[in-house]
């Protein structure tokens, strides 16, 4: 019985896996440094480290893009190789569906349990007293302990807006990768473009409410553990549709280009998948953040 080999590209070493790492390290540095500079009038390095960071995972990731897209167009790619990309990306989204698992899991614990807890649910009425006389016991917390008060993020207005142009995003990403299994390039360039001006609108009204929960509510980093929690998801979600946008836009140069057909399609489904991800995890933050 013969057996067919298939073949399996294998990259020359790449300098863009040590470019990452030290990207990130200069964000996380950064960004840790800038929070606290930002909240103790502290005066650093915080902000610059976090933009050199954030520079550097730009260049990285344009270069490794590059190389990518030159050694699938050039065919060294098997379908071997596209079924381990396809694994690897469905790993990825469960690591970031476990990432978000997290801090859901945190603030479901603080409203849950450490909330009822301080106001003597469960036979603690010693914690109520020793920890925080005259608490109450309610959701959102709009009291610390020092005494800050601010005002609960409300669902209507801005947050629901978003949360119409996301869903609609979702559903022109569907119909772009629709467009571009049926081979119609032009609905594929309207539908994609139209997903990437709505996610930009997105980002721009969350920056707005942003704006407005610092300005007008008082609603800060500062707030206690529901201003904490409230910027946490909502902020680490944003950072997720911004990566998003951005492959997105990545995907629509690259169809303008003429690349993507109906057999060799992984980057764009890979970045359709991560944006009906990222719309899905909006939904339910919307659901337990901004109602519940």
């Amino acid at each position: 019985m013969s057996q067919q080999h298939e073949k399996y590209y294998v990259p020359a070493q790449s300098p863009w896996p040590i470019v990452g790492a030290v990207a990130l390290f200069l964000i996380a540095v950064g960004a840790g440094n800038f929070v606290v500079e930002s909240t103790s009038d502290k005066t650093g390095y915080g902000g610059w480290t976090l933009i050199a960071g954030i520079a550097l995972m730009l260049v990285m990731l344009i270069g490794w893009f590059k190389n990518q897209i030159d050694e699938s167009m050039s065919g060294l790619y098997s379908a071997q190789l596209g079924r381990s990309y396809r694994q690897g990306m469905a790993w990825f989204i469960f690591s970031e569906v476990m990432f978000f698992a997290a801090f859901f899991g945190a603030l479901f614990y603080t409203r849950m349990i450490a909330v009822p807890w301080l106001g003597g649910a469960s036979n603690n009425a010693m914690t109520n007293e020793v920890l925080w006389p005259g608490f109450e016991a309610m959701w959102p917390l709009v009291q610390t302990p020092g005494g800050t008060e601010t005002t609960a993020m409300g669902w209507f207005g801005l947050p629901l807006y978003n949360t119409v142009i996301l869903l609609a995003s979702s559903v022109t990403a569907h119909f772009a990768h629709v467009a571009l299994e049926e081979g119609k390039r032009a609905k594929l360039k309207w539908f994609l473009g139209t997903t990437i001006v709505l996610g930009l609108i997105f980002l721009t009204l969350q920056v707005e409410e942003y704006v407005h929960a610092y300005r007008e509510m008082n609603l800060t980093l500062q707030s206690g553990v529901y201003g904490n929690t409230f910027f946490m998801l909502t902020g680490f979600h944003g950072m997720h549709v911004t990566l998003g946008t951005i492959m997105l836009i990545v995907m629509f140069f690259r169809v303008l280009k003429g690349h993507f057909n109906k057999d060799n399609q992984f980057a764009f489904q890979a970045t359709s998948w991560y944006w009906h991800f990222v719309d899905v995890v909006w939904v339910i933050l919307f659901v337990f953040v901004y109602i519940l």
